[in-house]
């Protein structure tokens, strides 16, 4: 029974740590807070003999996880506050010109509009072929709605005069 207590509390330990690592290489995910508790764990089950089969180990267990637990958010909000995210937002976009790189259609997303550096799903009430300018009118989520520039029929720049 004791050798058997020291190989699983050494199982718990090397789990411990493996998971240590892992949150070290990967931040974010936990895996601190039960790698604590699984090496405190590991290391009173192979020294204190009969502590694994305890009432005592799932009290330590809880007692252990709660502060550890409210530690590790504490530490990530502190060194990792948040930022804005890095990404236009489609409302962002509204009144800006952009031109059709493949033909919108009304009811559909199969439309994109190329918007500065960025190619955006779009919609509109009209059918616009590819190549016209148009006017960010709207956005429901990431796509964008437009109208045309230019009435239709009108003569575009550059075209004939």
């Amino acid at each position: 029974m004791v050798q058997e207590e020291f190989t699983l509390g050494l199982v718990f330990l090397v789990v411990g740590v493996i998971m240590l690592i892992v949150e070290a290489a990967s931040p974010g995910f936990f895996m601190a807070v039960p790698a604590t508790v699984l090496i405190v764990l590991g290391l009173l089950g192979m020294f204190v003999q009969g502590f694994l089969y305890s009432i005592w180990s799932p009290v330590l267990a809880i007692l252990l996880g709660v502060p550890t637990t409210l530690f590790t958010m504490w530490f990530y909000s502190r060194f990792s506050p948040p930022s804005p995210p890095t990404t236009t937002v489609g409302e962002s976009l509204i009144s800006r010109q952009g031109l059709v790189t493949v033909a919108v259609r009304p009811h559909s997303l199969k439309g994109k509009v190329r918007i500065g550096n960025e190619s955006w799903s779009a919609t509109s009430v009209e059918v616009i072929p590819e190549g016209e300018r148009v006017l960010v009118i709207g956005s429901e989520g990431v796509h964008v709605i437009v109208r045309r520039l230019t009435p239709p029929g009108s003569v575009k720049p550059g075209g004939p005069s």
